[in-house]
This record gives C-alpha cells, structure tokens and sequence, in this order.
C-alpha cells in the first residue's frame, strides 16, 4: 500500500514499513530512531552517564540495505501494482559513520565540539574511514579538545552549520563531513 512506502528517506537511513517487513524477514534488529522513525543502526561509542563538560551525544553506525534475489524479484512484481516501489528497487546500499560530543558547563556554555557525520556507498571505504576516526576519537581528551576549542569561540561561533562542521574538521585534522548522499541507483 501507499502508505507502506510514506515518508521515503531518500537521503538518510529512516526505513520505510515495508523496509522495516524486509529487515524483520532476514532477521536484522530494526531500532525505534528519533520516536517515529527505524533505522539499521548501531552503537559506535558510548561514554557513561556526564552532566558536564564533553558529553557524548550520539555516535552511531548507519546501513541501509539494497535488494537481490528473491526479495528483488517479490518486489518487482509488487511495482506493477505498486509502482511507489520502485523507490526502494533502486536503493544502492549505503553505510554511515555518526559521532557527536558536545559540551556543557554551570557557567552556561554549550556547544558541539565535534559534530561529523560520514557517508558512502562502498562499504570497504566506510570501514576504513571508520578505522581512522576511532583512532583520532578515543586518543583525543574530549574536554580538553572542548576547553580549547571554546577559547577559540571568536573563530568558529559566527560560521554557518557548514563552516563550522569544515573549521571543526580542520581543527582536529580529520576528514570533511560527506553526507545527505541519495542513495537511489
């Protein structure tokens, strides 16, 4: 039906009903994402409880599937009544890095010391950029890297989202953000 296919992510991970049917059919874990939304996810790093300094916000692993085989072929005889289908016939599959820390203080600081998300369809590239990055993030002390980065606010505060996610990046001396890929063939 129409509505198993409503609100098509053709950017992001949010799967659709019917994605969701296709998961639970191969037995991958779908998981509730943001209330209303499911995604193929999983944790990438988690920090215990903090009220204070860096906190970590989220860091996540995103996958998106494609489809093959029989499931391609029930789906491509659903499209003849249902052409809506199509949107997830043409899904290339897609992998994704998320990792965000903020910071906070009782004086009422607050601010994303480090918001990077990364996308891509080659799964063998995604694993090697996520490689690189656990390397920088578990050997960086997030609150120091946030005490610096907060002294040098006059630099960075006045940028828009995009030019202060490639300032970030340049900061820390990792890879430019790439996401928001349309993940159709």
């Amino acid at each position: 039906m129409a509505r198993d296919l409503a609100l098509f992510d053709q950017n992001g991970y949010d799967l659709t009903d019917l994605e969701q049917c296709y998961a639970e059919a191969n037995l991958t874990p779908v998981h509730a994402h943001r209330e209303y939304r499911h995604a193929l996810k999983a944790s990438w790093f988690t920090q215990p409880d903090k009220v204070e300094g860096a906190v970590l916000n989220h860091s996540l692993l995103f996958e998106r599937k494609g489809y093959s085989g029989e499931a391609l072929e029930q789906l491509k005889s659903w499209a003849q009544i249902n052409p809506l289908i199509y949107k997830i016939i043409r899904i290339r599959p897609k992998w994704g890095l998320d990792f965000s820390m903020d910071y906070v203080d009782r004086t009422g600081n607050v601010f994303e010391v480090l918001h990077w998300e990364y996308d891509g369809f080659d799964f063998c590239e995604v694993e090697a950029r996520k490689q690189q990055l656990e390397l920088k993030f578990t050997t960086t002390d997030w609150d120091d890297a946030a005490a610096s980065i907060l002294k040098l606010k006059d630099k960075w505060h006045h940028l828009d989202f995009f030019a202060q996610s490639d300032w970030k990046c340049n900061y820390f001396g990792i890879v430019k953000e790439r996401f928001k890929m349309v993940i159709w063939d």
